[in-house]
């Protein structure tokens, strides 16, 4: 039997009740399966508990968190906690500390009445971008020079080293290779003179390890217009911190909104836990009314599944929200549908059931 250990970090807002309902298909898949077991143990940590105790996480946080196999993040932000506080002493913390260095967002369109763009279909919005989410713009780098003076002074400086730049371009190229999709590298060489004129070249030179994989390089302004212009010409796309971290924005407004953005911070050496979350937010004016949308939650569990080479689990999940969406009566408000929370995650589990 497989036994994954899983850290829980339900976090602020709607982050424990979208959790519960992913935790809640873990649980099914368990009872499905007699390969697969689960443990879980339940962190405290986020904005609530900042306000409380004034650290967002405990000092050993990262120690506890270790000997787990995963981490299972709902949601960090709430008012009056400020946002960079929340991101770099939690989100941050655990993304460096464990050298997940690889975020993966899908960008896929489930039913063409989720997109706002006219005249589209599934087919014609379907990519994974591949954030390098180590360092790059939020390596938290720079200097704060004569505060409070006329000539005050703000250094943010980008990090882009050979060993970060190269293994994200790497990953990238393999996750190509290995599904046989084209490879795009998305940057701003033209005024980054130094950290995007590098990155290019570092794909241009790891490219030619890879001639089997066709490629494409675009500027992120450019970048930005055809991820609504024209999606359909990204497969796989790999990017910096700062580019993917705006441009899966937009993924998610093209596929149906942040209700349904998943994300996974990734340690390919599984030296270290990784980590899988919703990235829609804390949505504090919906909290505790349960209509949150759980459908983004249960899609980072099949990121979970795939992770562990479950894929016939991950598949499943994913085949399970495209049935899903199709029942307008059982889906949130945000969808169009009026089912709670709650509702959902029972409505899921059910046709999940009947798939196996």
């Amino acid at each position: 039997m497989k036994k994954i250990k899983i850290a829980l970090i339900p976090g602020d807002g709607i982050g424990p009740e979208v959790v519960e309902q992913g935790v809640k298909v873990l649980h099914a898949i368990e009872r499905m399966d007699q390969g697969l077991s689960f443990t879980f143990e339940t962190f405290p940590w986020g904005c609530e508990y900042y306000l409380e105790k004034g650290i967002m996480m405990d000092a050993n946080g990262i120690d506890l968190l270790q000997k787990f196999d995963a981490i299972y993040l709902g949601a960090v932000g709430y008012p009056g906690v400020p946002d960079h506080i929340s991101l770099w002493d939690l989100l941050l913390k655990i993304r460096k500390s464990f050298d997940q260095y690889v975020n993966l967002r899908p960008v896929t369109l489930l039913h063409p009445s989720f997109t706002p763009l006219k005249k589209r279909s599934e087919k014609d919005i379907d990519m994974l971008v591949i954030r390098e989410n180590s360092e790059g713009e939020y390596a938290g780098a720079g200097e704060w020079l004569f505060k409070g003076k006329p000539e005050e002074v703000v250094l943010q400086t980008g990090v882009f080293s050979r060993k970060g730049t190269e293994r994200i371009i790497r990953f990238a190229y393999e996750e190509a290779r290995k599904s046989q999709r084209t490879l795009t590298s998305i940057s701003k060489a033209n005024a980054l003179n130094y950290s995007m004129v590098f990155w290019d070249e570092v794909f241009e030179e790891v490219g030619k390890e890879y001639p089997d994989v066709t490629t494409f390089s675009y500027l992120v302004d450019a970048a930005s217009l055809y991820f609504v212009s024209d999606p359909g010409r990204f497969e796989v796309v790999v990017t910096s911190n700062l580019f993917g971290d705006i441009l899966t924005d937009i993924g998610a407004a093209i596929t149906g909104g942040l209700g349904l953005a998943t994300g996974a911070n990734i340690n390919p050496d599984r030296k270290f836990p990784s980590m899988f979350e919703p990235v829609h937010g804390s949505a504090p004016d919906i909290a505790g009314q349960g209509i949150a949308n759980p459908l983004a939650a249960i899609w980072s569990v099949s990121q979970m599944m795939d992770f562990f080479d479950e894929k016939e689990w991950s598949e499943k999940i994913l085949a399970t929200i495209s049935s899903i969406i199709l029942e307008t009566d059982n889906l949130t408000p945000d969808l169009g549908g009026k089912a709670t929370t709650n509702e959902v995650g029972d409505r899921f589990i059910e046709i999940l059931s009947r798939a196996t």
